[in-house]
């Protein structure tokens, strides 16, 4: 294999093929930016930052790449908290953010088109005027190549789905530079393979997304959110489990334990009884949303909650979801310093309760920071550890944790990753549930990215060269 150009060799040369300055840089702030995400995986920056417009110009970066053997990580709004942005073997980072395009709505037909660095929130004020939104909701705003890459779900997932349920087509450039479309705007298709769901959640290991066909969804005629404290979590989870099971329309269904709320308090000023709480919400038609919220009220009482309270304005329900889009930022900011470390097992729902029952044991007796949260509507939770990454007993004893928390999410019929995706921290996990598919997985990685070049070391560990 050819030796790996110096990054002012790769620079001149992408210059020919990107000719402005302003889009492949090298500046220092740039590529420490580039090279780094919330989480405690260590940083790493890649030799040069481009900023493509077009597919014509990514399809002529990763040409270059296939042929020099450069790695390209692609990158969007850099949210991901797996490491998939992180350039560990340095090479190209590939900023989609100026790809940014609406390119179409088809309000009639319910389906938007999109560059792949578009963010969610530009969607959804674009599509609002037409009574119209997006439901994927991951908490940041990020990109919806980047949501598309990793599968996001987030707090909307019990009712719409996740990005998967979401993507009608793709546009997406491969390793040798080539541009190809998936899928169609079709909503089914008997067509050959599904390459479109190949594509979503393959962490920008199999090719490059540049523009996206989505879904969209009628905005609901009536919304409520109600906040239902508990004694213990256990109960809490148990309710919730109940709510979701009884076919009530429930939009949102989230739980914070009480060390989160404390943080949570803490970052945004409010006040929130620090128990542990299920954040739900209600969507539909007014009689039916009533109906839903009076039956949802008996069933967490039957779990002995504590408090049920009710949020019918719009700022109110506002600042309720931004609380809980904020957790990652209030835990940091309480951290001290700190880097975050979570855990992301996701289990059928009758096992919820038990899973977080073993996951509490371990925060009880835990010499550093850590709180429970979660989708408890589709079964994913989160362990959400505050490490000091200097301390290598803390790594240990956080990755250990994160191992058996997994080991007993597996034994439940559950996964080790309900939405963050592989990335860097759960290779060795990925073996562990889907060792006999390693092999076909390795296939398909080689068939499409021979050279290696596609975020190399995430997803799987070798690097085909």
């Amino acid at each position: 294999m050819a030796a790996p150009l110096p990054a002012s060799d790769l620079r001149s040369r992408l210059l020919d093929l990107v000719p402005d300055e302003s889009r492949v840089s090298t500046g220092e702030s740039i590529l420490q930016l580039h090279g780094l995400d919330l989480t405690y995986h260590e940083p790493h920056a890649p030799d040069v930052v481009v900023f493509p417009e077009t597919a014509q110009e990514v399809g002529a970066v990763l040409a270059l790449a296939s042929r020099e053997r450069a790695p390209v990580v692609p990158f969007g709004a850099g949210t991901s908290l797996e490491g998939h942005v992180i350039p560990v073997h340095g090479g190209i980072s590939l900023d989609l953010t100026r790809m940014n395009r609406i390119v179409d709505v088809k309000a009639g037909d319910l389906d938007a088109t999109v560059q792949a660095g578009v963010l969610r929130s530009e969607l959804n004020a674009r599509i609002g005027r037409e009574g119209l939104f997006f439901p994927v909701d991951p908490g940041a705003d990020a990109t919806l190549g980047g949501m598309a890459a990793t599968n996001a779900s987030g707090t909307t997932t019990v009712r719409y789905g996740n990005m998967r349920a979401q993507v009608l087509a793709l546009e997406v450039v491969l390793a040798d530079g080539t541009v190809v479309r998936t899928g169609g705007r079709a909503r089914k298709s008997s067509a050959g393979y599904d390459l479109t769901q190949l594509f979503v959640g393959s962490e920008g290991t199999l090719g490059v997304i540049t523009e996206l066909t989505l879904r969209l969804h009628g905005i609901p005629e009536h919304t409520i959110a109600a906040r239902a404290s508990f004694p213990d979590i256990e109960a809490a989870c148990r309710a919730s489990t109940a709510i979701v099971g009884s076919g009530l329309l429930v939009t949102r269904a989230e739980l914070m334990d009480g060390p989160t709320i404390v943080a949570v308090n803490a970052h945004k000023g409010s006040d929130y009884p620090a128990e542990p709480t299920i954040l739900l919400e209600f969507a539909g038609s007014e009689s039916s949303v009533a109906a839903d919220v009076e039956a949802a009220r008996e069933l967490s009482i039957a779990e002995n909650c504590t408090a049920f309270v009710l949020e019918r304005d719009p700022e109110a329900r506002g600042r309720l979801w931004e609380a809980r889009h904020d957790v990652a930022h209030a835990l940091l900011a309480g951290g001290k310093g700190r880097r975050l470390m979570s855990t992301d097992v996701c289990v059928p729902l009758s096992e919820l309760p038990g899973a977080i029952g073993v996951a509490r044991t371990f925060v009880d007796g835990l010499g550093m920071p850590a709180a429970i949260l979660g989708h408890v509507g589709d079964g994913n939770y989160h362990l959400a550890f505050l490490i000091d990454v200097e301390r290598e007993d803390e790594v240990r004893t956080a990755k250990e944790i994160n191992a058996t928390i997994v080991e007993d999410a597996l034994a439940r019929g559950g996964t080790c990753t309900g939405e963050h995706g592989i990335g860097l921290g759960k290779i060795d996990y990925l073996e562990r549930e889907h060792g006999d598919l390693l092999p076909l997985m390795r296939g398909i990685k080689n068939l499409l990215d021979p050279a290696g070049i596609l975020n190399p070391g995430k997803v799987l560990a070798s690097r085909p060269v």
